[in-house]
């Protein structure tokens, strides 16, 4: 196990985490995050008033999408510490790329349920052992860089896939279906890329006596402590989906609520390396706890706000608490548990959490009422909770 004060030699011109392999992977999720994000600001409208889906039934399509991705990255993260992670890497992405398809396709919400649940299955299998192959040979103080920078690259995608589709959904006579034929081209081109991902265990297999030796209940109790407290909080933790649902609530067009969406990736992708560099100089658990600060800001401007101009305000603001996070919590699991353990304690970090987000999508959905601002006051309280007392439950040390 590397130790967590070990600093390798960073050349400025080539800092020593910034390799290959993340390089390579900041270009896949770059390109498969601005296909599923030209799509994804629309999915909400495209549900409820072109296939006239409840607002129920878009919770519960995230919910149980991300469901599918949950017990998809449990299995992944197991296989990632026994066998070549780059295949499950390129199926993952490559199911991702049907998923869209299969939208396209839709002319009834069961089929958008389907592409969903197919396309988070995908996200599933090549979540941790890519994720696992970002930090290998990455020294614990430097991988808050790592993810950090990992997540500006998929987020810029996300950016420019609302642009794009803002731009085409105007010049296609705000005609949405075509978009998601488009949102089919990046798609495929990332699972392309992967090709050019560098696997260490190409072609050797770390066979099944690997997989005894390091069981879920050797993983340190540091790793678990975290990982409990970042269960609770994504029981509140609901689906982007109906926040973009309550913005168009709230008297936003389809083009203004993909722009406030671009905005906000915009403001994710501007913060995350910082956040992610933040992390690796100040304790991670102060980093992620300011995090739930932004979504509690988020949650209850949107809750209470009445103006449709506000949510330009405010959902920059909520994108601070993705910037703060989502790279931050990774890098903070990947430093609680040995190199060999890797892709299953990011595999159950990631799977566990995205099942608590499951049950959040379907209590808020059934809980949606008119407009939304229950379950959002709800959330944004227990958030604000949460990041009062976050620095004091997560003791785990930390790089």
């Amino acid at each position: 196990m590397t130790d967590p004060a070990t600093e390798a030699p960073s050349n400025p011109k080539h800092p020593a985490w910034l390799t290959r392999n993340v390089k390579v992977l900041c270009g896949v999720s770059f390109l498969q995050d601005a296909a599923s994000e030209l799509l994804y600001p629309i999915l909400p409208i495209f549900l409820t008033v072109v296939l006239g889906a409840p607002p129920a039934v878009v919770g519960a399509i995230e919910g149980a999408a991300e469901g599918a991705a949950s017990l998809t990255k449990v299995a992944a993260g197991r296989l990632a510490d026994r066998f070549a992670r780059r295949p499950l890497i390129g199926a993952g992405y490559g199911l991702a790329a049907v998923g869209k398809l299969l939208i396209a396709l839709a002319t009834a919400w069961p089929l958008v349920l389907v592409a969903r649940v197919t396309d988070r299955l995908g996200k599933g299998m090549r979540g941790a052992p890519r994720d696992a192959l970002l930090v290998e040979g990455v020294p614990h103080g430097q991988r808050g860089k790592v993810f950090g920078l990992h997540r500006a690259a998929d987020t810029a995608g996300a950016v420019i896939g609302p642009l794009l589709g803002l731009v085409l959904y105007e010049a296609l006579d705000h005609r949405l279906r075509p978009l998601f034929w488009v949102a089919v081209i990046p798609a495929i081109a990332s699972v392309a890329l992967v090709a050019a991902v560098r696997d260490p265990r190409a072609g050797k297999g770390t066979g099944r006596a690997a997989a005894t030796r390091t069981p879920w209940r050797s993983l340190p109790r540091p790793y678990w402590r975290v990982l409990a407290v970042l269960l609770v909080f994504n029981l509140v933790n609901f689906p982007d989906a109906l926040l973009l649902l309550r913005a168009h609530d709230l008297g936003l067009s389809t083009a203004g609520v993909v722009g406030a969406y671009a905005v906000y990736n915009l403001v994710y992708a501007a913060l995350s390396y910082p956040a992610g560099a933040l992390s690796d100089r100040l304790p991670r658990p102060l980093v992620f706890a300011a995090g739930l600060f932004f979504f509690a800001v988020g949650y209850l401007g949107l809750g209470l706000i009445r103006a449709p101009w506000a949510v330009f305000v405010v959902l920059p603001l909520y994108g601070g608490f993705a910037a703060c996070t989502d790279g931050v919590g990774k890098a903070w699991i990947s430093t609680l548990v040995p190199d060999h353990q890797q892709g299953s304690a990011q595999g159950l970090y990631q799977g566990a959490t995205g099942a608590a987000v499951l049950l959040a999508g379907v209590w808020a959905g059934l809980a949606w009422g008119a407009d939304g601002h229950l379950p959002l006051l709800v959330s944004g309280a227990v958030a604000l909770a949460l990041a009062g007392v976050l620095p004091t439950v997560a003791r785990a040390r930390t790089a």
